[in-house]
């Protein structure tokens, strides 16, 4: 990886960046700065043909972004809106992650420019959309050279303002002329990922409000939205087929992180890359909730959980779970613990639908686990003691959730409040996971030697609809039989 000619670059609305190399207190005459030779500056000014400069910008978005602020603007009349964009996270040092844009502000633009920011201002009975985007750095400009974060020469071609304003049909300047626009008041909503700080900005805080709005807008997914799922989804199932055929070599010297990396390499090629991090769990590692380690071997002889969702280039990601037999046959025991998941995920989906109660498939999945578990002589008390609010003994195998809104985020809607979520009654356009399971960790001395090791989760991707349910995921058998025979399929 290079470095921008040793120097140290400033970030135009930002502290300093890390270095790359120490500066020197007496610069060695053969290093020179670059953007201090006359010379070279004036040579590198010139000769340079403008490249494609087109927005990566999806169809559809542009018009879904459109009917997404009309939604919000007549949710908060007479208010001024701010979302951000934010800013890669630093990794280490001078070496950033990807950048990935904060979701409500995608939602509301479709625009996927690192620091940007869109202000909404009232107008009439209505709000005006203004789009800030930082300038690039162009031939003449010596940041053209010189500067890794916006340097044409360092990042490939460079969208301007009026690039993104063809591509989005929407109003757009420059991030300097922010502060024209916006002053800080108690008017001001402001949101959006909080790890970038504009200048302009400073003295506004963010708004719980705002984040609250947004989520609650952000649970009813329109027909774009849900095209944008269905492909997330699909592609996800071919990542599951990528992944099964893998795992000969995963036993045999590749390990979780084999499988890990080829569905994060096909999540990567068939969209933007994984919605989260990709958990591969095998043997005793699958009872662990979220583990994305994926640093063990995968064990002929034991379960294979895979949670794993592609994310479109839209940013809407897939969720899902299956559980294998690594060998492709469950043994008896694998199997018992997989069928009861399946009956407590069967009974879940059955609990999805319009103006029922959310708590509705928690409740169906829960009762069936507690029974089971109760059945196998698991449960230190009765089942209605351990469904009761002061009980939960079942839980002691499932101590997560069985389901949540899904969309540009994996837990997406997270700052609703807890009435529009968790309170509230399922509506067509909702977007929602069911995945019950059971987690039996190898250390637990409450199981019989033949349970313990055995994690088995099942979760789909479901749409509610006006007449009930769809299951997105549906390609993907959830029953063992069907799971051993997709398995020699592929």
């Amino acid at each position: 990886m290079n470095e921008p000619g040793t120097l140290t670059h400033e970030h135009p609305t930002g502290p300093a960046s890390a270095s790359s190399m120490p500066a020197p207190s007496t610069r060695d005459p053969r290093l020179p700065r670059l953007r201090e030779v006359t010379a070279f500056r004036e040579y590198m000014a010139t000769g340079w043909a403008a490249p494609d400069r087109t927005p990566p910008v999806e169809p559809g978005a542009a018009a879904a972004s459109a009917a997404h602020r009309a939604r919000l603007s007549a949710s908060l009349p007479g208010r001024t809106v701010v979302v951000e964009a934010g800013r890669a996270p630093v990794r280490a040092n001078d070496t950033n992650y990807d950048f990935r844009p904060d979701s409500d502000f995608f939602w509301l633009t479709g625009c996927s420019a690192e620091d940007a920011v869109v202000v909404l201002t009232p107008s009439g009975s209505a709000h005006d959309a203004t789009l800030f985007v930082p300038a690039p750095a162009y031939p003449g400009d010596p940041d053209f050279f010189s500067d890794a974060a916006h340097g044409e020469l360092w990042v490939g071609s460079a969208p301007d303002a009026s690039d993104w304003a063809a591509a989005l049909d929407l109003e757009v300047q420059p991030l300097e002329r922010l502060g024209d626009l916006v002053r800080p008041s108690d008017d001001v909503l402001r949101f959006g990922t909080a790890n970038s700080e504009h200048a302009a900005l400073r003295g506004i805080r963010r708004s719980t409000e705002l984040g609250r709005v947004l989520s609650e807008l952000r649970m009813i997914k329109d027909d774009w939205e849900i095209g944008e799922l269905r492909r997330a989804v699909d592609a996800t199932v071919e990542g599951f087929r990528s992944v099964i055929r893998e795992i000969p070599n995963a036993i045999e010297w590749g390990g979780e992180r084999w499988l890990q990396g080829t569905f994060d390499r096909y999540a990567r090629t068939f969209g933007n890359g994984p919605g989260y991090s990709t958990i591969v769990g095998s043997a005793e590692h699958a009872p662990t909730l979220h583990w994305v380690r994926c640093d063990g071997p995968v064990k002929r002889d034991e379960l294979l959980l895979l949670d794993m969702g592609v994310e479109s280039r839209t940013f809407y990601t897939a969720d899902v779970t299956r559980t294998f037999p690594a060998s492709g046959t469950f043994s008896t025991a694998q199997r018992e613990v997989h069928d009861l998941v399946e009956r407590s995920h069967r009974a879940g989906l059955a609990a999805v639908g319009p103006g029922r109660p959310w708590s509705d498939f928690h409740t169906a999945s829960m009762e069936v686990i507690a029974n089971g578990l109760a059945d196998w002589g698991l449960l230190p008390v009765s089942v209605d003691e351990a469904l009761s609010p002061e009980g939960q003994h079942h839980r002691r195998y499932l101590v997560c959730g069985v389901g949540h809104h899904l969309g540009l985020d994996v837990h997406d809607c997270a700052h609703s409040s807890y009435e529009a979520y968790q309170q509230a009654e399922m509506a067509p356009g909702m977007v929602l996971t069911v995945e019950p399971g059971l987690y039996f960790h190898a250390f637990d001395t409450t199981l019989p030697p033949e349970l313990r090791g055995i994690g088995v989760r099942l979760e789909d991707d479901i749409l509610v609809t006006a007449a009930g349910s769809e299951v997105l995921s549906a390609a993907l058998p959830i029953d063992a039989a069907g799971i051993e025979t997709w398995m020699r399929e592929q």
